[in-house]
């Protein structure tokens, strides 16, 4: 028989080793270093450990876990300066906030609302971040934030659920705390020198109309899908699903991107859950998993952008710890978190192969 033409294999095993191994380095090295970022690092921590810290001081513990979420909104625009980031900031927040509020309303009107809900608020959160150009860390915490919102207030045969009121009152609060945080370095002498640039300068339109059409599409993908997905596994875990999905997505429409993060995302939850497991069996007080809380969100903040399985480590107990408020704790969450994180990987790495055509200019008349 005559030897089969390399050429002829529309997919030849070289490039199929080349991947491979380039999926393989991506677990062992560490990406270049964008500049510091101990400063950030720093104001996550504290925005994130504070209110936990203070809520539990004066006996408001399981509250004072959930207000760790303000912290979220220090996350983004991390790449603009601390006059900047006065404006930015506060309009993140009131974003994340918005999305609490839906959440809250959602699960007062019942489980099929939150389902539809979940997927409104994926689909518009991506459609703003990229054509936006917002940046990292995506339209991830708007999903998570919804969902946690959602989930925490609404009551179930094992728990009564959160005071809406409340929940949202407090998380507004260290929302506020968040930008107070951010803004401080604004006042040094050498930053109030630097104006800020207009907001249509910060968040232009994308000038990759394309891309963000197919991010956006990819998102939508995953939030369907995911939330249908849940149905088999957990109603209530959709978001995690859907979380764990758009996080693969990332900001980049690069297949090799999307898996790449894929693998990182499950390899670094399943080393992470081990993690929690080391911490959720010792019995801490509100003030010092406050400052666990803080220590872990510091250490996310330098190797993320590095090392994304190194930093899912990191996040994963974080984020079961603040879950863990909520009801449930221990091996089950850890395990479950485990499962959805999974399949989110796998539905975030599948929607890589959507991709929108651009559209084609019309002829001149």
């Amino acid at each position: 028989m005559p030897a089969a033409d390399p050429a002829a294999d529309p997919v030849p095993q070289s490039w199929w080793r080349r991947e491979a191994g380039e999926l393989g380095r991506s677990l062992t090295r560490f990406g270049p270093a964008p500049g510091p970022r101990w400063h950030l690092g720093l104001q996550a921590a504290t925005a994130m450990a504070v209110p936990v810290i203070a809520l539990s001081a004066i006996g408001y513990e399981s509250i004072g876990l959930l207000a760790a979420t303000g912290a979220f909104a220090t996350l983004y625009g991390g790449r603009f300066t601390p006059r900047e980031r006065i404006v930015v900031v506060p309009i993140v927040a009131a974003l994340l906030w918005a999305c609490a509020a839906a959440g809250v309303l959602a699960a007062v009107l019942g489980p099929v609302v939150v389902a539809a809900g979940l997927v409104v608020v994926a689909v518009a959160a991506s459609a703003l971040v990229f054509g936006l150009s917002v940046g990292p860390p995506g339209p991830l915490f708007p999903v998570l934030i919804y969902g946690l919102s959602a989930h925490v207030t609404a009551p179930t045969a094992s728990h009564r659920g959160l005071d809406p009121g409340l929940y949202l009152a407090v998380l507004a609060a260290s929302l506020a705390f968040a930008w107070v945080v951010t803004a401080i370095p604004a006042l040094r002498s050498k930053h109030r020198r630097t104006p800020p640039r207009p907001l249509s300068a910060l968040f232009p339109r994308a000038h990759r109309e394309t891309e963000a059409r197919t991010l956006v599409v990819r998102a939508a993908a995953v939030a369907i899908v995911g939330t249908a997905a849940s149905l088999v596994v957990d109603p209530e875990r959709a978001y995690w699903i859907v979380g764990a999905g758009i996080a693969v997505l990332g900001v980049s429409t690069s297949r090799r991107v999307a898996l790449s993060r894929g693998i990182h995302r499950a390899l670094g939850t399943a080393v992470g859950a081990g993690v929690y497991l080391a911490i959720a069996f010792v019995p801490l007080p509100g003030i010092v998993l406050g400052v666990v809380l803080g220590a872990l969100q510091f250490v996310v903040e330098l190797v993320v952008v590095r090392h994304y399985a190194l930093a899912l480590l990191f996040i994963t107990p974080l984020v079961l710890l603040i879950l863990g408020a909520a009801g449930g704790s221990g091996p089950e969450l850890a395990i479950e978190r485990v499962v959805d994180t999974a399949v989110g990987a796998a539905l975030g790495t599948l929607s890589s192969l959507i991709v929108v055509r651009g559209r084609t200019p019309r002829a001149a008349a």
